[in-house]
């Protein structure tokens, strides 16, 4: 038995040089795929969305519901600063803030020609705060410098408050609530540079995990608690962001 292990230890040498190559030609294996600096190194990334929509309803009809008459609007600003560590990497983040207001005064649900409903008045109005980390990974669109994608990784806590007031005179009811959210999604874009400081992306959320805690008092009597987990594994296309951004 230990003459046998003499002749292995004395053909380990004589072994591991054929295995060697093999070993290292595995590790210096390449594509041939040139990746070109679209991002350099130490720029900062910063932008802002803003959107405002408004809308009055006098006497509308859509489908089933006539005689609707009130308003909404919804607001939303997003600055963003994100700066490149290293070519084509960068990492920051965003805050938001919606608000949102509807207020209906008259409407009737009409079913059939015997059947309808008289909601009644409704005034809704609700706050968000929206944190969020990001890290981007840019790839360019061949030798081009000017077109590129990017594929983004979100961490987003938020929170807010709403209120709804339902009905008028002694029927009025009112609900106050406060939310929390978390949520982790991918977001791939693509980005086209205008000049050498400003360019336009969009993006669009593909993948997501989220959870929702909301806590409600209706009438300062009833308490309800609701949470809500979500996993999202396809495009959602409500989740298109647009905006202009400046490389600096």
């Amino acid at each position: 038995m230990i003459r046998k292990l003499r002749y292995i230890l004395l053909l380990l040498p004589l072994l591991l040089p054929g295995l060697w190559p093999r070993a290292m030609a595995q590790e210096t294996f390449r594509r041939g795929l040139e990746q070109i600096s679209f991002i350099p190194r130490g720029q900062w990334i910063t932008g802002v969305n803003v959107s405002y929509t408004q809308s009055d309803f006098d006497n509308y009809k859509f489908l089933i519901i006539e005689n609707l008459g009130g308003d909404l609007y919804s607001f939303k600003v997003s600055p963003m600063l994100m700066y490149a560590f290293r070519d084509n990497l960068a990492a920051g983040g965003r805050f938001a803030y919606t608000r949102k207001r509807a207020r209906l005064d008259n409407a009737r649900v009409v079913i059939d020609s015997e059947t309808d409903y008289e909601p009644g008045q409704l005034y809704s109005l609700s706050h968000n705060y929206y944190g969020t980390a990001s890290f981007r990974n840019y790839l360019s669109l061949g030798h081009s410098m000017r077109f590129g994608f990017f594929n983004e990784v979100q961490l987003q806590i938020g929170g807010g408050q709403s209120k709804i007031v339902n009905g008028s005179g002694d029927d009025i009811t009112g609900t106050y609530a406060r939310n929390f959210s978390l949520d982790v999604g991918l977001a791939p874009g693509m980005v086209a540079f205008l000049n050498n400081y400003s360019a336009i992306e969009v993006s669009v959320g593909v993948l997501g995990f989220s959870f929702d805690k909301t806590h409600a008092i209706t009438n300062q009597v009833y308490i309800a608690d609701m949470k809500t987990k979500n996993a999202n594994f396809k495009i959602n296309l409500f989740s298109i962001s647009f905006g202009a951004v400046f490389y600096l």
